[in-house]
């Protein structure tokens, strides 16, 4: 691996480690679509890879942030994160049996409609703001 791939594999780690921190996002947001347009992965690739960042204690230190904050509702983490994981084991046997151009395109379209719907309720919260 060169020194280069490296330093793009760590500005993609701090990137999603910080917008993760700040606004509960980063592996799909983040790491799946660098791991494909910057460094050449497959989509597939990128999922498992971005996955199994996620098995890891990536983000102990926010959850202590927000824990000594009192912002965590523990019976709901608690409840998804079950579930997440017979999810996660779902959509995964459903992803790979399927073409890699619709993932990537479903998962485009998923973004977009998500980014379209935050955009406008941020524009609105000014709005009412003033």
């Amino acid at each position: 691996m060169s020194v280069q791939t490296i330093l793009i594999l760590v500005i993609i780690g701090v990137s999603a480690g910080i917008l993760s921190g700040f606004v509960g996002v980063g592996g799909g947001i983040i790491i799946v679509p660098a791991l494909v347009y910057v460094l050449g992965m497959s989509q597939f690739e990128a999922q498992g890879t971005s996955l199994f960042v996620l098995l890891l204690p990536v983000g102990i230190l926010a959850v202590v942030n927000y824990s000594k904050a009192q912002t965590i509702n523990w019976r709901f983490g608690l409840i998804i994160a079950v579930t997440f994981v017979v999810g996660g084991f779902v959509g995964s046997k459903i992803a790979l049996k399927i073409n890699p151009a619709y993932v990537k395109l479903i998962f485009g379209v998923l973004m977009a409609y998500v980014s379209i719907r935050m955009i406008m309720s941020g524009i609105n919260t000014f709005s009412d703001e003033f």
